[in-house]
């Protein structure tokens, strides 16, 4: 069976390119063989990160776990969970963006303001913000599956 998880959580550091570059590495190397795709989403001036994560029932939760006691986050807060049919994110073991370098626009059409607040966000909302971002192109790492 599919799901589809979405969080939101606070780095405890600066998001840089060493810390995504990290993630970025150990998800291309983990999430293949456990069926996961999505899409890692950051806000580097909140510290923010907003992550989709689709594939079966146990691989998503045993992850979404390790997540949640994942030194680097802080406040981990799950937005949305569904049983789904298909992958929304099926091209990325895990596509990135960061905001820094998107289009204000695209945080304005589901938000209330230009900076990114998930926590305030319904799950379908946060969802719908990274499902514009993949297929408007604003995906800065597209790791193909």
């Amino acid at each position: 069976m599919l799901v589809r998880l979405l969080y939101a959580s606070r780095s405890v550091v600066e998001i840089d390119d060493a810390l995504l570059g990290a993630i970025l590495e150990r998800s291309g190397r983990h999430n293949p063989e456990h069926g996961i795709t999505g899409i890692l989403c950051t806000y580097p001036q909140g510290k923010v990160f907003l992550q989709a994560l689709e594939g079966g029932r146990d691989a998503v939760n045993t992850l979404y776990g390790n997540i949640v006691r994942d030194p680097r986050h802080r406040g981990v807060t799950l937005l949305d969970y569904a049983e789904i049919t298909e992958r929304r994110f099926s091209n990325w073991r895990m596509g990135s963006v960061n905001l820094n370098r998107v289009n204000v626009g695209h945080i304005l059409r589901f938000s209330e303001s230009p900076v990114l607040d998930p926590f305030s966000m319904t799950g379908q909302t946060a969802l719908l913000l990274l499902q514009e971002l993949a297929t408007t192109a604003a995906i800065a790492s597209r790791d193909s599956a």
